[in-house]
């Protein structure tokens, strides 16, 4: 049995920006129980299985993947600064990037730089100044750095068996 239409408006709402009380009201929903439909709707197999489905459809459609963001996070994370000068410690034109560094860059300033003549009857000098913007490098590295769970942000509470065990068992001799 497929979806409502009114749960499947839901779904697409949802993708927009997995918000499920904002997609609740967006598909429908009262504003007043949105945020218990929206609880009731994601814990849904039919519907948890939707999202799945028009998530894979999207990623297909865009080429967004986790891997291309991934990639795009490690460009970022281990750009080598060196990269962007010449052998003479000049900043490269953006042309002559390779692909890894260009995609490092978040914005690009050039400006003529203008010398006045240092002795008389001498010529004054024009030259070009590049500037370079580079992202956030150290916000790469947390992003990169999250996903491969090296930060625990969270308290972990969770008892394991064992110790569920031993309690329950302290408690039933009470």
């Amino acid at each position: 049995m497929g979806l409502t239409r009114k749960i499947a408006r839901f779904v697409d709402e949802y993708l927009k920006d997995l918000n499920g009380k904002q997609a609740a009201i967006r598909a429908g929903y009262s504003p007043k129980t949105a945020e218990v439909q929206a609880s009731r709707l994601l814990s849904n197999a039919k519907v948890q299985a939707a999202v799945v489905v028009q998530m894979k459809k999207r990623e297909q459609r865009t080429e967004i993947t986790q891997d291309r963001v991934l990639q795009e996070y490690a460009r970022i994370a281990f750009l080598d600064p060196r990269k962007l000068l010449d052998n003479t410690g000049r900043p490269l034109p953006m042309q002559e990037l390779d692909e890894d560094t260009a995609r490092a860059i978040a914005g690009l300033k050039v400006s003529d730089k203008y010398t006045p003549a240092t002795e008389e009857g001498g010529a004054p000098d024009i030259s070009t100044v590049i500037e370079y913007k580079l992202v956030d490098k150290k916000g790469a590295l947390d992003s990169v750095a999250r996903h491969l769970g090296m930060f625990n942000d969270k308290l972990n509470l969770n008892v394991t068996d064992a110790l569920a065990d031993r309690l329950s068992r302290a408690k039933s001799r009470e």
